[in-house]
């Protein structure tokens, strides 16, 4: 059943709005990352962050369908689990500090419970026409 007082569309939803702002956050983090990791993780660790959005806006118009919504949620999720290991190389290389790291990772596991809540109540979102 299709919740008729839900988004209209997907930058309405809180995890949207969640994971772009994450996404903004990494961005500038990485600004100071050195040079040499210009093509390794820091565009890996912008892409995986930003796909995240990407793939939700994919699920979003692919509503009628409850598998398809359910499998592109399925990549956010993994998106989301990258993001986070991208993470720990970002801490490990000492590129940020400890507070922010964590901070960082609060936010993809909230992202990350979010995203699964929404494909156990895929019904909700989805509407066959």
């Amino acid at each position: 059943m299709f919740m008729k007082n839900y988004a209209k569309n997907v930058r309405e939803l809180v995890v949207y709005k969640l994971s772009f702002q994450a996404a903004m956050e990494i961005f500038e983090l990485s600004k100071k990352f050195p040079k040499e990791e210009r093509y390794s993780l820091t565009d890996q660790v912008r892409r995986a962050s930003r796909s995240i959005c990407c793939n939700l806006a994919e699920s979003w118009h692919k509503r009628r369908y409850i598998a398809m919504f359910i499998n592109k949620l399925t990549d956010c999720q993994t998106e989301t689990a990258e993001t986070q290991t991208w993470l720990d190389f970002i801490l490990a290389c000492n590129y940020c500090e400890k507070e922010e790291y964590d901070q960082l990772f609060e936010k993809y596991d909230h992202i990350m419970a979010q995203l699964k809540t929404m494909e156990s109540r895929a019904d909700s979102f989805c509407s066959p026409r």
